[in-house]
């Protein structure tokens, strides 16, 4: 639980981070654009996975999704509860030093749905069953290739030891670059929840309202593509 924690922390520090250096005034990082931030995120899993493996949590789950998705391929569903709880902690943990970090450019920015994005995701067209889809679909994937890269077949020939957070970082890159541009790609409960939790509790200045009636959907997408995920992959026996 304590790498969980700490793997999602480091997650939301990066992943947020590049957020809000791109979208907060007078942040040299200012407007630098999607591929910016698709690449900070896929560093962001990078690190956060590293980290989570260096502090005790072997799988690195860093996402309520991955860990649902496991125990449904598994049928061991005993980390599911202590491993979601750990990652949302760790989310509000990281957000807050997201919030911390950049301080003096709350207050420059005026617009307060950027400084939500900072934060947690919104849909580019707000559309609910579309942008449900949507996060069903990225996270299907998410789940289903980090299953393929750690399966048994990938596993005899594949990856030497290591490389498997590198791997899951292309992926998620591959994921913010293809499917990322219509929901901010959240694929994962505890990457938005937490943040988005952290927003309202924070004292952020001018920061609006944090969007609660969308707040269902990236959670619920997520965990219902990485249930299915999981259930391909039992049934594929990966």
């Amino acid at each position: 639980m304590f790498g969980e924690f700490m793997g999602t922390l480091v997650l939301i520090l990066m992943g947020n981070g590049v957020v809000a250096n791109v979208n907060l005034k007078k942040s040299y990082a200012q407007d630098a654009g999607w591929m910016v931030i698709a690449t900070g995120w896929a560093l962001a899993v990078m690190t956060g996975v590293f980290t989570a493996i260096a502090c005790g949590s072997a799988g690195a789950h860093l996402n309520p999704a991955v860990t649902l998705g496991f125990a449904v391929s598994s049928g061991d569903f005993s980390k599911l509860a202590p491993y979601a709880a750990a990652q949302i902690m760790g989310g509000i943990a990281g957000a807050t030093l997201v919030w911390l970090y950049f301080l003096p450019h709350w207050s420059v920015t005026p617009e307060a749905d950027l400084k939500r994005a900072c934060f947690c995701t919104s849909p580019a067209i707000r559309r609910p069953a579309s942008n449900l889809l949507c996060e069903v679909i990225g996270t299907f994937v998410l789940v289903l290739v980090v299953s393929a890269i750690f399966s048994k077949a990938v596993a005899a020939g594949g990856p030497s030891a290591g490389l498997g957070p590198y791997l899951v970082g292309s992926l998620v890159w591959g994921i913010g670059l293809s499917l990322g541009g219509t929901t901010g790609y959240a694929i994962n409960p505890a990457r938005d929840l937490g943040p988005r939790i952290a927003h309202a509790l924070l004292p952020v200045a001018g920061k609006g309202g944090s969007d609660w009636p969308y707040a269902a959907i990236p959670v619920a997408g997520p965990l219902l593509g990485g249930a299915l995920a999981g259930l391909f992959a039992r049934l594929a026996q990966f």
